[in-house]
């Protein structure tokens, strides 16, 4: 028995679990880094303690740290949500050691599960279809290429300690092998401390299929139905729903039952997904286990009307399962978006700032977020910084919600991806139930709308940076035929576009070729200003009234840092001869690692920093001159 439950974790998760917690009676204890002392999953809890500085490894990893702070704040029990140290054996195990109640389960499941090679080993076991391949000990170059050569292409190898598409590489050719198993090894050892590869046969374009399971310590073993996953952007999942839109009631209950017979065949307890490959023909393959609560669940809990996090405490405090497998059903149809902060149009790169206009708690879908307004993004954590839900009668009512969702959505002070979003909900493929693992490399969603939106935008701010000159309103029903520099655009003013009705900030109503429509409207420090309009969000700068900038001959000469993070690889030195495209170095951040390219032919004249450095946005890291004769 446990009367206070401290998450070990941050951001959106914390809060969830935080609710149900309080819902349940629980004391709420939250631990937090330097950097999080403000962050709103601390003001949900009813006591929170500092557990280190900014990085992850200074704090959210830092099991003494964390472990000191449940003997501190008097904690009994600990969550550890998702990511950070939610899957390693040790810090279960270290939990328990303490006298902790550890809300997950046993450590030697988290240990054999985190293993794609030995949990592997025990699914053929336990008569688990497995995808054909190698999973052996003997990690010799010249058996991992011969069983290669045996399973045939296309292969997949694949890190046996991790995920996230570290050490993941596709092989269509044998051609070239040995570098590919090489590099595989060195990202995985790099990764996750084990360098241990396990080969398969590649299922071409399957649907990414994952099955809820729940255990208790009473013998009971249930799943709560799948969640398809397919559509994932560099194996990171962007949009989850559930039922499938391809699991037909046969599939269901083949999949569930052998992701029991999985749970099972390890002792499990508590909260675990088993995730499978599903092909066209109704094929399905185990492909990994995670022994946590997923970011989706949600949607799980939408169309089964199930609390997990609930499920999870009673089961951690030795009650038995709610319900029995016959006793679980399933109503509508649930999906699920990731918003991300980040710039689509830079590569997906993550943003930072400062959260200025925020409506989370007013869309008519469900949102679980790791922000309130005011909220600063750094750099240290992962970006996603909320997810909308959405359940329906049926898949295309489900879809339609979210899309509102999305149009209702205001979000200001950074860049997100809530358009790319709108533009994948919005595709033919997606909307028709087709889409399957391969669907967002084969194809970019349309932007035909996102880019009529982008343009009204564009004019109103044109519209607006006008009329605010010597004005305490926006309103006007005259035109004035003028052009303003905006982000370095001469741009005339629309005719045809009014401001209806606006403050300086907040809701303006404006009206566009006889068409009104809402915006959202944020003045920046900067000058600038950012507007939220049918789910976008852009920032524009007026500079009519200041001296253009001459164009610097120089500026296309220097690497600048998009964003504050860790020098994780210098790939050049000064006086090399570089080309166009070169990568010059790797910069990690908010958990990914991003290559920066020579944006000319050049040689390096300077290095402004080193490997292992950690530098702040907009410095320079390296900068580039011509070529001496």
């Amino acid at each position: 028995m446990f009367d206070s439950v401290l998450v070990a974790n941050r951001g959106e998760i914390a809060r969830r679990v935080f609710r149900t917690a309080r819902q349940k009676g629980y004391r709420s204890i939250a631990v937090y880094s330097e950097a999080d002392a403000m962050a709103p999953h601390v003001e949900d809890a009813d006591i929170a303690a500092c557990i280190g500085g900014a990085t992850p490894a200074d704090s959210y990893l830092n099991i003494e740290a964390i472990l000191i702070a449940a003997r501190k704040t008097g904690a009994q029990a600990v969550h550890p949500g998702y990511g950070f140290l939610a899957e390693n054996a040790k810090f279960a195990q270290a939990c328990a050691d303490a006298g902790l109640v550890f809300i997950g389960p046993p450590a030697d499941a988290i240990e054999l599960m985190g293993s794609k090679r030995l949990s592997k080993l025990r699914m053929i076991g336990a008569g688990v279809p497995c995808v054909p391949g190698y999973s052996g000990a003997d990690q010799s170059a010249v058996t991992l290429a011969a069983e290669a050569v045996r399973i045939g292409v296309p292969l997949m190898i694949k890190a046996s300690a991790g995920g996230g598409g570290r050490g993941l590489r596709l092989v269509k050719d044998l051609n070239g092998l040995e570098d590919k198993l090489t590099a595989a090894a060195s990202e995985a050892k790099n990764a996750f401390g084990n360098g241990e590869l396990i080969l398969e046969k590649a299922v071409i374009s399957p649907r990414h299929v994952e099955i809820q399971v729940f255990a208790d310590n009473h013998g009971s073993v249930v799943h709560l139905g799948e969640r398809d996953c397919s559509v994932q952007r560099r194996h990171q999942k962007v949009i989850e729903e559930a039922p499938g839109p391809s699991v037909t009631p046969d599939i269901r209950a083949a999949m569930g039952q052998a992701a029991v017979d999985a749970a099972r065949a390890i002792g499990y307890r508590g909260a675990g997904t088993v995730e499978f490959l599903l092909a066209e023909d109704g094929s399905f393959y185990f492909m990994e286990m995670n022994t946590r609560l997923q970011v989706e669940h949600p949607v799980t809990e939408e169309i089964t009307g199930q609390d997990l996090v609930a499920w999870q405490l009673d089961v951690a405090a030795g009650k038995p399962l709610p319900l029995t497998q016959e006793e679980i059903s399933f109503s509508g149809h649930a999906m699920e978006l990731r918003l991300y902060a980040e710039d689509t149009d830079a590569g997906f790169l993550p943003q930072t700032g400062t959260v200025l206009a925020w409506n989370g708690n007013d869309l008519s879908v469900r949102v679980d977020s790791a922000i309130e307004q005011g909220s600063e993004i750094s750099s240290y954590y992962d970006p996603m910084i909320a997810k909308l839900i959405a359940h329906g009668r049926d898949r295309d009512e489900a879809r339609r919600k979210l899309l509102r969702g999305l149009d209702e959505l205001v979000l200001q002070g950074l860049v997100h991806n809530g358009s790319f979003l709108k533009g994948v909900l919005q595709d033919g493929v997606f909307a028709a139930g087709n889409a399957t693992t391969a669907f967002l490399n084969d194809r970019e969603p349309d932007t035909v709308a996102a880019d009529a939106t982008r343009e009204l935008m564009r004019d109103l701010a044109v519209c607006l940076f006008v009329r605010s000159k010597g004005r305490s309103r926006w309103t006007s029903a005259t035109p004035l035929p003028v052009k303003i520099r905006l982000d370095d655009e001469e741009v005339s003013l629309r005719e045809d576009l009014r401001v209806l009705a606006g403050e300086d900030r907040g809701s303006i109503i404006f009206e566009a070729d006889g068409v009104s429509r809402s915006a959202f409207v944020s003045e920046a420090h900067e000058g600038g200003l950012w507007i939220s309009l049918e789910g976008q969000t852009q920032f524009f700068k007026e500079q009519s009234f200041s001296t253009k900038k001459e164009d610097n001959p120089g500026a296309s000469s220097s690497i600048i840092a998009p964003m504050p993070g860790a020098v994780v690889a210098l790939k050049t030195e000064q006086g090399a001869q570089v080309s166009r495209g070169d990568v010059l170095l790797v910069l990690e951040a908010m958990k990914m690692q991003h290559e920066l390219t020579a944006p000319r032919d050049g040689v390096v004249a300077e290095l402004g920093t080193q490997e292992g450095a950690q530098v702040n946005s907009r410095d320079v890291l390296v900068r580039l001159e011509d070529e001496i004769a």
